[in-house]
């Protein structure tokens, strides 16, 4: 025989532990059920583990339950309310599925399991929601956007533009290279008397002197004199003087 009392004390304590805050135990008649059994109530949010907090979620509802006397064997009473921004309708459509689920699992503790099952219903509509502000919101955003406009950068056009670029590049270095030389100050031509008084007139003076000077010095060192040269000049010079020496005397004597 099955001590359905044992398996629901059983059942409330686990729960109790893993629900912790969400898990209390109200009266029969907040309870919206008929009957005097005992009643509780757990705290059920849409499953979000990016939410910390419980009370961040727009959607919160109450399940409520009581045990049948031959609970798990018979299903539970069941109620479900709204705790936060979740309608009539919807409360309805939750009632039925878990009512059904309830059926389904006959035969063992199924509290946890409904929990799990709404926690999943809310965030399954909460997520429909969300998704449609969302929508909402990217279609907006798309009309902020700025579509860029202009040819896609490829490899070809790529390197077709670095060809042009480095072609305007060196064009635009020779313009500055040509506009830096006409820019640069010729050398002013002197007049006569400037380049006279300047000192070039001498030194230009100077150099010619000392080239001719070296000049007659080269052709002084490449006359080469032979002895017989000098004893044809001793030669005549005798003649010359015997010639003038017998001139003179014959005059004297006449």
């Amino acid at each position: 025989m099955t001590d359905y009392l044992l398996e629901q004390e059983m059942e409330i304590e686990a729960l109790e532990a893993i629900l912790m805050d969400d898990f209390r135990e109200i009266h029969s008649g907040e309870s919206g059920l008929s009957t005097s059994n005992r009643c509780f109530q757990i705290t059920v949010s849409p499953q979000d583990d990016k939410a910390d907090d419980s009370t961040s979620s727009p959607v919160q509802l109450a399940l409520i339950f009581s045990h049948t006397q031959r609970y798990p064997d018979d299903p539970p009473l069941l109620n479900v309310k709204s705790l936060r921004g979740i309608p009539a309708e919807d409360l309805r459509i939750l009632k039925q599925k878990l009512e059904q689920e309830a059926s389904d699992n006959l035969g063992m503790a199924m509290i946890y399991t409904l929990v799990t099952s709404a926690k999943d219903w809310l965030s399954e509509r909460f997520d429909e929601d969300s998704g449609t502000h969302n929508a909402a919101e990217d279609e907006i955003a798309k009309d902020d956007i700025v579509v860029p406009h202009g040819e896609p950068v490829t490899v070809e056009t790529f390197l077709a533009w670095r060809e042009r670029f480095e072609a305007e590049l060196a064009l635009e270095r020779a313009k500055l290279m040509s506009e830096s030389a006409l820019s640069t100050p010729k050398e002013k031509k002197l007049t006569g008397r400037q380049w006279f008084e300047s000192g070039r007139a001498v030194a230009a003076a100077r150099g010619t002197l000392l080239a001719t000077e070296e000049s007659e010095g080269e052709d002084e060192d490449d006359i080469e004199f032979d002895d017989d040269d000098f004893e044809d000049d001793e030669e005549d010079m005798l003649e010359h003087y015997l010639a003038e020496k017998s001139n003179s005397s014959k005059m004297t004597t006449a």
